[in-house]
């Protein structure tokens, strides 16, 4: 398979070897590479099977309008632009291409999303109050991270709350840590999603441009990482 990478940064990088350990042949366009997606013409992206993202808030949308026109299979690892998704998911279906989103490719932040949701659940109107925080390295670009709204989002619906209080904390080379705290005034329940390197991110993206590469729609990584 061959799989163009969008975006040279720590996390791209990573990709572009592990999408080679996989047996994958890879081409990474960094951002003096593509200002304004202006690389990203119809006939380089044919020579594509999928295009993995993992760029800037800023480029992502440009990038996507660009490769999704084409029809082509975008993963989307890049946070920080979902006020568009309703937009991309449009022009995904219109062009009959394939749009994976989500805002974290770690198999481990899947599984904390769902014990979240079953805590949001269980402690409902048992007196129980819920706070996220989250840690980052210093060049993360949005805050809250996106993985923690998605977190507060689906604690807020199992537990018919309003919006959770999220602190978002940014230092040094922090590869990712999220911790969902529930108190009452008899107990405190925890549960923690620590990344000790970029890895599970980067596989996880790898692996849904694998699962993609045969189908077109648009899907929430979440909702089909147990298929990959």
């Amino acid at each position: 398979m061959r799989i163009l990478i969008l975006g040279h940064g720590k996390t791209g990088k990573l990709v572009a070897e592990i999408a080679h350990e996989r047996g994958h042949g890879v081409h990474v366009l960094d951002a003096r590479e593509n200002r304004n997606a202006m690389a990203l013409t119809p006939p380089f992206v044919a020579g594509f099977d999928v295009v993995i993202d993992f760029t800037t808030p800023e480029a992502v949308v440009q990038n996507m309008r660009a490769c999704l026109a084409t029809g082509a299979k975008m993963v989307i690892g890049t946070t920080g632009w979902y006020a568009k998704l309703n937009d991309m998911r449009g022009l995904a279906d219109r062009k009959n291409a394939g749009l994976m989103y989500g805002t974290n490719y770690s198999i481990g932040v899947q599984v904390m999303l769902e014990l979240a949701e079953k805590m949001g659940g269980a402690l409902k109107n048992a007196g129980y109050t819920f706070s996220i925080s989250e840690t980052h390295h210093t060049g993360k670009l949005d805050a809250p991270s996106g993985t923690a709204i998605t977190l507060g989002e689906v604690v807020e619906e199992a537990a018919d709350l309003e919006e959770i209080a999220i602190e978002s904390k940014r230092e040094g080379d922090a590869a990712g840590m999220h911790v969902l705290v529930a108190r009452s005034e008899a107990d405190t329940l925890t549960i923690t999603h620590e990344s000790f390197s970029r890895r599970g991110f980067a596989e996880g993206a790898v692996r849904a441009a694998e699962w993609l590469s045969t189908r077109t729609g648009c899907f929430d990584f979440h909702a089909v990482y147990t298929e990959l």
